[in-house]
Parts: C-alpha cells; sequence; structure tokens
C-alpha cells in the first residue's frame, strides 16, 4: 500500500474542502455499505449519509483540522483507519467547536468510506 500517512492527508483534505464547499459532493465517497454515526444519530447507506449531511441546519462551515493520524486496518484488505482532529466555525459563530472524526476507508477501485463516526467535543 502508499504511504498510509500521504493517503489520509490528501482524503481528509479533499473530505473537507468538499464538506465546506457543498456537502452532496461527498456522494462518491460512500457506497450503500457505508456506515455513519452522527452525535448518536446511525445511518447506513450513501444516500442516507447525503441526506443527513445536507440537511444539517446551517449554511456555511469552515473546518480547520488540527491531526491526522493513520494505521492500516483490516488484515489482507487494503483499508485504512484516520483519525481526525480540529475545529469547524459554522453560519456567523466566531467561537470555533471542537470536533473529532474517525473514517475507515476501504479501497475498491479506489478508496470509499466504510465507516464514518462524527462527534463534537464538548469541554
Amino acid at each position: 500500500m502508499s504511504n498510509i500517512n500521504e493517503i489520509a492527508k490528501q482524503f481528509v483534505d479533499y473530505y473537507y474542502q468538499a464538506f465546506d464547499a457543498d456537502r452532496r459532493n461527498l456522494a462518491p465517497l460512500y457506497r450503500p455499505m457505508s456506515m455513519m454515526t452522527w452525535e448518536n444519530t446511525s445511518l447506513q447507506g450513501g444516500d442516507a449519509i447525503i441526506e443527513k449531511l445536507a440537511s444539517l441546519p446551517f449554511q456555511r462551515v469552515a473546518h480547520k483540522v488540527t491531526t491526522i493520524d493513520a494505521q492500516q486496518s483490516l488484515p489482507g484488505v487494503n483499508a485504512i483507519i484516520i483519525l481526525v482532529t480540529g475545529q469547524l466555525l459554522v453560519d456567523e459563530e466566531t467561537k470555533p467547536q471542537q470536533f473529532s472524526q474517525t473514517f475507515q476507508l476501504v479501497e475498491d477501485g479506489g478508496f470509499f468510506v466504510y465507516n464514518d463516526v462524527f462527534r463534537l467535543n464538548y469541554a
């Protein structure tokens, strides 16, 4: 497998740029078997995930990634687990919110998001 940290960085950069521009542009990253947990809400399938992301109650969002950690996962399969921490600002807010998000990417003619877990971190 190519350098896991390079793949993780490229994925994270693309993911949050696309999320911040138009969340619907993330659709190609998810498949029918993809799963997401968003703040205690579990979803399965790319359509359900994109519907959830598109329905979030804000118009503008800006992510600032603080850390990216990645490891190879699933022996015998090209798969990567990625943990992201950072800050986000929505709409007119001036105080950033802390977040963490974990992705498991699986290669199938290119990587797709198999698992996605998002959580705001409250102090």
